[in-house]
């Protein structure tokens, strides 16, 4: 058996080792989080304001950091998750394209007269300014259902537009059908 200094040099090899095994494995996670941290600067599949879905949660990117990112919920909590969550996990990214489609589905009775229904969209479609005219607004009949007829009412709008359109577009729907006696179901 060697010694220098007195020491087993195998016996201190081994010690070493196991040190560095240990060192190893506590560090894995926060190598994980620094590396895909790593990635998110220099891929940016999302920026500081962009609204998100990944790893579980959704919110506004409000800090990407080495190891973690922060966002803010729209009921403002701050959630701060791990890089590697994050970026291990699909991400939705909201705020990418200048324009965003807004989806309205509807179920209607079979007694529905479908021109007044169509004619109750147009008129809607042609009072917001904010809805964009191209891509073209759209009604269409997605199923002939046994509870009824499903359709789904498609508008595109600027992007920062989108949660207030999809609000008013749907209470003013809601008082134009009632106005025009054509009943949800």
């Amino acid at each position: 058996m060697t010694t220098y200094l007195g020491l087993k040099t195998t016996s201190f090899v081994a010690i070493l080792g196991a040190a560095g095994l240990a060192i190893g494995l506590a560090l894995q996670g926060s190598l994980s989080n620094f590396a895909s941290g790593v990635f998110m600067i220099f891929f940016r599949p999302f920026k500081v304001y962009d609204y998100i879905e990944g790893g579980g949660v959704e919110g506004m990117v409000e800090e990407i950091q080495i190891f973690t990112t922060l966002l803010k919920t729209p009921d403002n909590k701050t959630i701060i998750i791990p890089n590697s969550k994050l970026y291990g996990d699909k991400i939705v990214n909201h705020s990418i394209q200048p324009i965003r489609r807004v989806d309205i589905k509807l179920n209607f009775s079979y007694n529905t007269d479908l021109d007044q229904l169509r004619e109750v969209f147009n008129t809607l479609v042609q009072a917001e300014p904010r809805i964009l005219l191209e891509p073209i607004p759209d009604m269409e009949i997605q199923e002939i259902a046994a509870g009824g007829i499903k359709t789904l009412l498609t508008v595109w709008v600027v992007n920062s537009d989108y949660l207030r359109v999809r609000s008013d577009l749907n209470q003013r729907l809601k008082q134009s059908l009632d106005g025009a006696e054509i009943q949800l179901v």
